[in-house]
C-alpha cells in the first residue's frame, strides 16, 4: 500500500477522460454532438472522440459501440511522469495491474488496472491538447475552443459516478493507492457505506461511488457534464422533452455535493447527469469529511434532495450494463 507525506503531490492529478459503451453508436454520437454540443476530434475503429468545448485536450469522452451500454474506462491524468512510473509499481504490488498499453488517440502509454470492484481505470502522463481549426477558434485566449451553435453545449467533462457492491474497500483503494480525499460520506444502517464522493482538486468530487442495490460489481452509475449556469439545465430539459430523449430526474438540487442537477439517459442507455455549477469548492487543507447518516429521514431527505423531485427507484436499481432491478430497501 502506498503511503504519503503530506507534503507530496496526490499520484492523481484530474480525471482526464471517460470511455462509454454503447449499442447504439449514431444515436449515441447524435445525442452527444447535436444535444450536448461536444465535438468530434477523431475516429478510430468502433470509436469516436468526443470533447466539451473548454475542455483542453485532444477528447475527454470516447464512445465505442459495444452489445451493451456501459462503462469502457475511467482515465485519470497523473501529477507528473514519475507519479506514473510509481503509481503503476504500487499498483502491481498491490496484485490490481493489467500492465501497460502504447496509449491511444490523443494520449501516450497508459497503465491499465481495476478497481476492488472490477471497474476498468487507467493512469496515463502524456497528453496531446486540442488545436482548434481557425473557424473554431475563441476570442477568448483562455479558452480552447468558440462555443458551439448545436444544442445547449455542456463545458467540460465534471465527474464520473460508479456503482460498487460494497463502497468502503473502492473508497479505500482510491485514497490509499491514488491520493484522493474523502469529501463527503452517506452511512447507512449499522454504519454501512452507502455512498462515497472523493476529490484531488478543489472540486466536491471527480469520482463518487453509489451501492449498487442489486448487489452486482463494475457497473456505471453516469457520467457528469459541467454548464456552470443553472437555467442551462432548464434549458436542456426542454430540449430533450421536445427531441424525445428520456428525463430520468430534476432539475433539482442536490444536499451533498449542493449541485444542480438535471439526469437524462442518452439513447445507447447510458445515464448523464448535468451539472448546473459546481456545487461548493474547497480550499481547507484540514478539510473533515461530510458525514450523512440516511438512516436518519431528514439526513436522507436533505442529502439526496435539497429540492425538487423525489429520487426514483431507478436511481438506486439502474446502471450499465443493466440488470434485473430489485427494490431498495435502505434508502
Amino acid at each position: 500500500m502506498r503511503t504519503r507525506s503530506r507534503l507530496e503531490k496526490p499520484p492523481v492529478a484530474q480525471l482526464a477522460h471517460v470511455e462509454l459503451l454503447t449499442p447504439k453508436l449514431e444515436e449515441t454520437l447524435w445525442f452527444f454532438k447535436e444535444i450536448l454540443g461536444l465535438t468530434e476530434t477523431e475516429r478510430k475503429g468502433q470509436s469516436v472522440y468526443l470533447r466539451a468545448y473548454e475542455d483542453f485536450y485532444h477528447h475527454s469522452l470516447k464512445v465505442t459501440e459495444a452489445s451493451h451500454a456501459g462503462l469502457g474506462h475511467i482515465a485519470w491524468r497523473t501529477s507528473s511522469p514519475e507519479a506514473l512510473e510509481e503509481s503503476a509499481m504500487s499498483l502491481e504490488e498491490a496484485g490490481v495491474g493489467q500492465g501497460w498499453i502504447e496509449g491511444d488517440r490523443g494520449h501516450g502509454p497508459a497503465y491499465q488496472f481495476l478497481s476492488p470492484d472490477g471497474h476498468q481505470f487507467e493512469l496515463l502522463w502524456d497528453v496531446d491538447y486540442y488545436k482548434a481549426p481557425s473557424e473554431e477558434k475563441s476570442l477568448l485566449k483562455n479558452r480552447p475552443q468558440r462555443r458551439p451553435l448545436r444544442g445547449v453545449p455542456t463545458r467540460r467533462l465534471d465527474h464520473v459516478n460508479i456503482m460498487a457492491s460494497d463502497v468502503e474497500p473502492n473508497q479505500n483503494f482510491l485514497q490509499n493507492e491514488l491520493g484522493f480525499n474523502l469529501r463527503e460520506l452517506k452511512l447507512g444502517e449499522g454504519k454501512t457505506q452507502i455512498g462515497a464522493w472523493l476529490s484531488v482538486s478543489n472540486l466536491v468530487h471527480e469520482i463518487a461511488m453509489v451501492r449498487d442495490a442489486t448487489g452486482q460489481k463494475g457497473r456505471l452509475h453516469h457520467v457528469a457534464f459541467w454548464y456552470g449556469y443553472p437555467q442551462h439545465l432548464f434549458d436542456i430539459a426542454d430540449l430533450c422533452a421536445d427531441y424525445g430523449i428520456e428525463i430520468e430526474m430534476g432539475p433539482g438540487k442536490h444536499g451533498t455535493t449542493q449541485a444542480y442537477f438535471l439526469y437524462i439517459y442518452e439513447p445507447g442507455g447510458n445515464r448523464i447527469e448535468l451539472f448546473g455549477d459546481s456545487g461548493y469548492l474547497i480550499f481547507d487543507p484540514d478539510w473533515e469529511t461530510v458525514v450523512w447518516d440516511v438512516s436518519n429521514k431528514s439526513d436522507l431527505e436533505k442529502s439526496s434532495i435539497w429540492f425538487g423531485p423525489r429520487l426514483p427507484e431507478s436511481f438506486y436499481n439502474y446502471g450499465t450494463p443493466s440488470v434485473q432491478p430489485v427494490k431498495q430497501t435502505i434508502e
